[in-house]
């Protein structure tokens, strides 16, 4: 556009050439006025194209026709320029006296020189001419006249049309040329000008459109509130009588969520009983399904009868449960289905009896049995409990609800009845579940979604659903993470199949879909901060630049005055107040990992540096690490590893001692046994640490069986898992991992060891995600596509296949587990002797398992649900 402009006031100078220069210039002036009549309240004067010559001032002024002349004395002429003057229309007769100008300045824009014309020679002797011009237009300040003799190179230039030659020889003829070079010169360096503004607006052009994208990035979050508020909350013209008549008020868990009467769910009638045909439920479609749904609140004590009852009369077999019972010691909900202790409940007409409780890390699903007792037949109802959203705001990773919607849908059947959904209103999470669901459906069947004009469509049906914005966000976030990374979950019983189809090549030269899904994986470079490794105090506690801690997960390390502090109360306190001490904190290169059962299951840590060796023994003490896993060798060469941090007997490292109690070498790793002491407070911890020794300068494990065999044996010294909600986030982190960088090795340890106790739990594994998950916590965690296809063929290895059956390993048909801390501690003392030996197949025995689940209690059962099992199966 810009170009196409600069080549229009190209072709605007070159119809104009030759014309007069005043009516090309650009005339700027400032005026002042000597006196002026006050009445005048406004003035717009602007040039009008018109000259004549005058001598002096007149001045006519007129409403509809005002002008007035004025003169400049311009070298030998005087000229004037007409003006038109518009007057207020209040006004209908105004008069201006000695209007005088001071000022005036004149800019003119030069163009090409006039041709030379009337050129006349004329001999003045015999051999000498006088050339004249008649005068003509100049276009720039001054005029210049050049006369170009044949055969002379010094042109003669003056300022007048007026040469003489002289001493000109007989018999020869004269080729002469006159031109007016000046304006040539000021015209090129006109269209120089204009060329340098063009490529000025271009790039200012340029500047602001990256300054758009750069403004419509930061307003994403703005732009996503405004369209979310354009979104009417109520739909006041659809009724909510039945809601608010004073018998149904009780049933109402909040008195502004309350079910329109055009969809609400209708119980059957109780006879004397006003109100019996209500519950607050609503009917909501799906993508193309009508009532594919039904929303509901989260049953209160006095509603869990006309909840099963509803369950019953719509026969539906899915209950997915978007909440816990407590959150942040307020009642979300009640629990209506009976504990694994007590078995069986009955609620009114319905008896339930639950008959299997599995417990992982996001979700509990229940298997129940329903019978009226006004009926011979009952049946199945799979109750699932989604457990890992925060009290305040939405799961940080969408990947969690996909999960959800994949166990879900692999239970529903054509014949069950609508879904029930809930969580303690029946609107917020559970209208973002149902969106995130029915908009997948969309994509998977029409390539396209509308969040937006579903959304509309969920709030005709019930009011407030998708509650805030953070949740309508979190329906796009769902969708993006589905279209752009697809299903990568695997079932034990698929995986070999699966496996080799992900290796096959179409073509040789074609990468395999396996490299295809290490390529789609993200990064995640730069994603987050890394102000406080990279602060010069800290770059020497640093054993590889590339590899630094971000400041969102990095590990700090308390002072030890505030260790004093902590020896006086229980320290096993939150950790969030780590954040709180984050600038006073101690720095080491460590980071907290996401493990299998959440947040902050493991540290991440580079080998020791000499300098950081008490900053490492301050970390292991502080955090009651439990088990040092080393995956390095100390040298490799010259090079330095990592620094030894133990030696022989006691050795005391900045206020920790640390003494070395018991050794145990293998061919594969070494545990060693350290009693490790806080010098000050006196206390003592038990420390075991794994070497293994057959992953040195290489991507991959040498003896992948015998890496297993080990994280096998790890885990018998792990504690139990936590009961509760509130203690998954302690200070505790029993599993420390380091190799040099506490990146390259390390990340493919934890990976395996979350799909180790996914297949474990769940029978699935998904190489895809947890990868991804571990990246986002660390930089060059599983960094090669050998690190990335070896965790796929250990699993396989782990878990091979026979007569189309996944067949379990010997190592992981023994099953160690510990029901409780006591007697723990005896076993323990053994350990050190009897790991490093795999069972025979002869001393196999049957899984005892301690289910921690079905001796939950009653009224805290959803909550500990949240933290898996409450002991720590070994296979």
């Amino acid at each position: 556009i810009i170009m196409v402009l600069w080549l229009k006031l190209l072709a605007f100078g070159v119809a104009f050439l030759g014309q007069d220069a005043f009516l090309k210039g650009r005339l700027q002036t400032d005026l002042s006025f000597s006196h002026f009549d006050p009445s005048v309240s406004s003035v717009d004067v602007k040039p009008v194209k018109s000259f004549a010559k005058c001598r002096n001032t007149i001045l006519v002024q007129k409403l509809e026709c005002n002008c007035m002349q004025w003169y400049k004395n311009l070298g030998q002429e005087d000229w004037c320029i007409m003006y038109e003057a518009k007057m207020s229309p209040a006004w209908s007769h105004v008069r201006l006296e000695m209007m005088r100008i001071e000022q005036v300045s004149l800019f003119f824009l030069s163009t090409v020189p006039a041709e030379v014309k009337h050129v006349k020679a004329t001999l003045i002797d015999n051999n000498a001419v006088h050339i004249t011009c008649k005068n003509q237009s100049v276009f720039g300040p001054y005029a210049e006249f050049i006369l170009i003799w044949e055969n002379d190179e010094k042109p003669e230039r003056k300022s007048k049309c007026e040469f003489k030659r002289e001493n000109l020889l007989y018999l020869k003829n004269y080729t002469f040329k006159v031109n007016n070079s000046r304006a040539l010169i000021i015209f090129l360096v006109f269209l120089i000008v204009v060329t340098v503004i063009a490529l000025m607006l271009v790039l200012y052009k340029i500047y602001d459109l990256h300054k758009k994208k750069l403004r419509k990035i930061a307003d994403e979050g703005r732009l996503f509130l405004e369209e979310f508020q354009s979104i009417p909350r109520v739909f006041s013209k659809f009724s909510i009588k039945e809601a608010k008549k004073s018998h149904n008020q009780n049933k109402n868990r909040y008195i502004d969520i309350l079910p329109y009467d055009h969809n609400r769910v209708e119980l059957s009638e109780m006879p004397g009983d006003p109100g019996s045909d209500y519950i607050n439920a609503s009917y909501i479609d799906g993508f193309k399904e009508p009532r594919k749904y039904i929303a509901a609140q989260g049953p209160k004590d006095e509603t869990t009868d006309d909840f099963w009852r509803m369950i019953w009369e719509q026969k539906a077999t899915i209950i997915v449960m978007v909440t816990r019972c407590e959150e942040g010691k307020k009642n979300k909900c009640a629990q209506y289905w009976p504990s694994m202790e007590n078995g069986t409940a009955t609620y009114g007409d319905i008896i339930v009896k639950i008959y299997e409780s599995k417990t992982c890390p996001d979700y509990v699903i229940q298997k129940l049995h329903i019978t009226n007792v006004k009926r011979t037949a009952g049946r199945d109802v799979t109750h699932i409990q989604f457990t890992s959203w925060p009290d305040h705001g939405v799961p940080e990773d969408p990947h969690l609800l996909l999960k959800l919607r994949r166990r879900v849908n692999a239970l529903s059947n054509f014949f069950s009845g609508p879904i029930v959904v809930h969580c303690s209103a029946g609107v917020g999470r559970t209208g973002t579940y149902i969106g995130i669901d029915a908009m997948l459906e969309g994509l998977d069947a029409e390539g396209r979604v509308d969040v937006y004009g579903y959304i509309v469509k969920l709030r005709r049906q019930r009011c407030l659903m998708v509650q805030v914005e953070s949740q309508y966000i979190l329906i796009h976030q769902a969708l993006v993470e589905y279209n752009q990374y697809g299903e990568t979950e695997i079932s034990l019983s698929e995986l070999h199949s699966s496996l080799n189809n992900l290796k096959r090549k179409d073509h040789p030269s074609e990468p395999s879909l396996l490299e295809a899904e290490f390529q789609r994986l993200p990064s995640y470079k730069g994603w987050r901060t890394q102000n406080i490794g990279n602060r010069d105090e800290n770059k020497s506690k640093n054993r590889n630049a590339n590899s630094i801690p971000y400041d969102f997960n990095r590990v700090p390390i308390r002072h030890e005055e505030d260790c004093s502090r902590e020896a006086e109360h229980d320290s096993d306190e939150s950790s969030d107040e780590d954040s709180d001490c984050e600038e006073s904190s101690k720095y080491i290169n460590a980071s907290f990992i996401t493990g299998y059962w959440g947040p902050k299951a493991m540290i991440a840590t580079q080998g020791p540096l000499q300098e950081t060796i008490s900053d490492f023994w301050q970390m292991v003490f502080q955090r009651k690490v439990k088990v040092i896993v080393m995956l390095t060798e100390l040298k490799e060469g010259d090079q330095e590893l990592c620094a030894q941090y133990w030696g022989e007997g006691k050795k005391t490292y900045g206020g920790i001692e640390v003494q070395m109690a018991d050794v145990n070498s293998g061919p594969s790793y070494t545990i060693r046994a350290f009693d490790v002491a806080h010098l000050k407070t006196k206390e003592t911890q038990k420390v075991y640490q794994y070497q293994y020794h057959q992953w040195s300068g290489c991507d991959v494990p040498e003896t992948p069986k015998d890496l297993v065999s080990m994280i096998l044996n790890i885990k018998q010294k792990l504690p139990a898992r936590p009961l509760t909600e509130d203690s998954r986030r302690t200070r505790s982190v029993p599993l420390l991992v380091h190799c040099c960088d506490g990146s390259q090795q390390t990340g493919v340890f934890c990976a395996l060891m979350t799909l180790l106790e996914s297949a474990e739990t769940e029978e699935v594994i998904d190489v895809f995600q947890v990868v991804k998950s571990l990246r986002r916590t660390r930089l060059g965690m599983v960094s090669t596509f050998e690190q990335y296809q070896f965790l796929y063929d250990t699993i396989a290895s782990t878990y091979p296949a026979q007569n189309g059956q996944i067949k379990k390993n010997s190592q992981q048909e023994d099953k160690v587990e510990f029901c409780s801390e006591v007697g723990k501690s005896d076993q323990e003392t053994d350990l050190i002797t009897t790991d490093l030996a795999p069972p025979r197949p002869e001393e196999i025995e049957a899984p005892e398992i301690c289910d921690g689940s079905k001796a939950a209690d009653s009224t805290k059962g959803t909550e500990s649900s949240t933290n898996g099992p409450t002991t720590a199966v070994l296979t």
